[in-house]
């Protein structure tokens, strides 16, 4: 009679044995996946196309200096993605961070939510009388049409407040007017945390005052960035059996009597490998997923899957001395339109890992349009920019800077246009009746705008699915309107209150028309 020990490695042996797993994308939700069926015995083959792990969680390297893409707190509602944060790396190696952001808008730093004194002082006497001018005006003669962004929120602060604290960002972010934007998405975002009721309020303290939400106060950070995340994470699952392979990309998912059989994918050097599989988990952009599909799929299907819409962004990281660097912020947003960058990250507040010492890095964002002129500039040219940008704003003297680095990052925000919703339906009912154990995860593998902590949480529950037979509906991970980093507040329960098959956009987004995203999209 076998020992225990003997029937339980054989019991692993059946689990292992029964799942060949190939995953596609080694971001947060890949190899949460991975890590996930590693801890119940099962091993599985990850394919990254880049030569890095981490998605857009990775933390990018140049000549000894680290920077996030985008930059990443570590806050979470969603308690088991807490724990796996701890899992995969040791508390000593997440630092508690401060928590601080404002807006910059000619040279003067304004605190976020908006604080009475700050903003007076900011502001000025005089503009702050014109402010409340322009106010008084909005509430006498609102504008006509408040369907737009623009009308919805000029008709609530005035002009002068709306174009100091909304228009400039939200261009930059999205590419296209403020006034083409819906007022439905304004409704949703500017809630307890607006701008435009903190300043009137610190104007008028009789009237209008309300509670501005309070945000979180300090957030963890691993000391290395958030890519050290995801490099301990590949490093764990490759000593456990799992293999990585990066430099690769896929470009076949062969499939055949409702269930994918095979993924095949093509190295940097051009070898061509095809990978077996009883179950696929995909965090690469749903719509490249279905157009790997062979047999193709229909042509309505694959119309869908092409209808989908990314914008795509860039950072330029520039050294320069520490002592030049006069904000202690995570980041400031860049409220001035004489400039294209939009935020600017300051790595040495993230972690003073990330920096040499006596040296700081800035990191300036911007979205882009993939295949545009300014993802298609070449990088000096982009740094040259930076730099010109970082003095106009007196920031620092474009001599000063000591060096400076690109990152591109294509698809980083899905777009959620009028068609997106019905397009993502017959793209997830084809995979559904075809497809049967093709599970796409994470923000591009859903078209979800998902912070790491959700994309995480949708691995986590297919995995439980795979392995468990659990029936967790991963569609319904992040669609309440009201996630932000505020204190006291709790996850809802999964799907509470939702019918079934529902999806909001996760992350506040506005849903903009396909006739103006054609306006201001440039063609490829």
């Amino acid at each position: 009679m076998p020992s225990p020990d003997s029937r339980t490695e054989s019991l692993d042996d059946v689990v292992s044995h029964d799942h060949e797993v190939v995953i596609v994308g080694a971001g947060p939700a890949g190899l949460t996946a991975a890590f996930q069926f590693q801890k119940a015995g099962v091993s599985s083959t990850i394919l990254e196309a880049d030569s890095q792990v981490g998605g857009i969680s990775r933390t990018a390297q140049r000549d000894g200096w680290r920077f996030d893409i985008g930059g990443h707190r570590f806050f979470t509602k969603v308690q088991p993605v807490e724990d796996l944060w701890h899992e995969i790396l040791p508390d000593e190696d997440f630092l508690m961070r401060p928590r601080k952001s404002r807006i910059f808008y000619e040279g003067k730093y304004y605190d976020y939510p908006i604080k009475a004194t700050n903003a007076f002082i900011n502001l000025g006497p005089v503009e702050a009388v014109r402010c409340v001018a322009s106010y008084a005006w909005a509430q006498i003669r609102p504008p006509k049409d408040q369907t737009n962004y623009e009308g919805w929120l000029v008709a609530r602060f005035g002009w002068r407040l709306y174009r100091t604290f909304f228009k400039t960002y939200t261009e930059k972010l999205w590419g296209v007017p403020v006034s083409e934007m819906p007022a439905d998405w304004a409704a949703q975002r500017v809630k307890g945390l607006s701008l435009g009721n903190a300043i009137v309020n610190a104007l008028m303290p009789k009237r209008n005052q309300k509670e501005i939400t309070s945000l979180i106060e300090e957030f963890q950070y691993p000391k290395y960035g958030p890519g050290m995340m995801w490099e301990v994470c590949q490093e764990k699952v490759e000593a456990q059996g799992s293999k990585v392979v990066t430099d690769t990309l896929v470009t076949k998912i062969e499939h055949a009597d409702g269930r994918a059989t095979s993924v095949v994918a093509t190295s940097a050097d051009g070898t061509t490998t095809e990978y077996p599989c009883t179950e696929v988990i995909s965090s690469m952009p749903i719509s490249h997923l279905l157009e790997a599909m062979d047999p193709p799929v229909p042509a309505e299907v694959k119309a869908a899957a092409a209808d989908l819409r990314y914008r795509d962004y860039l950072i330029v990281a520039l050294v320069l001395p520490d002592e030049l660097v006069d904000f202690d912020d995570n980041w400031i947003y860049i409220h001035d339109p004489n400039v294209r960058t939009m935020r600017i990250q300051n790595f040495g507040s993230w972690s003073p890992y990330m920096v040499k010492p006596g040296f700081n890095t800035l990191g300036l964002e911007y979205t882009v349009w993939e295949g545009d002129d300014e993802w298609s500039s070449p990088d000096d040219k982009l740094v040259e920019r930076a730099k010109r940008e970082l003095e106009q704003l007196g920031l620092a003297k474009a001599g000063q800077i000591q060096d400076g680095f690109v990152v591109r990052q294509a698809k980083a925000y899905p777009i959620y246009d009028d068609r997106y919703r019905a397009n993502v339906d017959v793209l997830r009912a084809w995979l559904a009746e075809n497809t049967s154990n093709v599970h796409p995860v994470g923000r591009n593998g859903m078209f979800r705008y998902n912070n790491q902590d959700h994309s995480m949480f949708t691995a986590m529950l297919t995995v439980e699915n795979i392995l468990d037979g659990t029936t967790h509906d991963v569609w319904e991970v992040n669609v309440e309107e009201e996630y932000h980093e505020e204190k006291g507040s709790s996850l809802p329960e999964l799907g509470q209150n939702r019918p079934p098959g529902s999806h909001g956009t996760g992350r506040d987004a506005p849903v903009i028309s396909r006739e103006t995203l054609e306006r201001h999209q440039p063609s490829n």
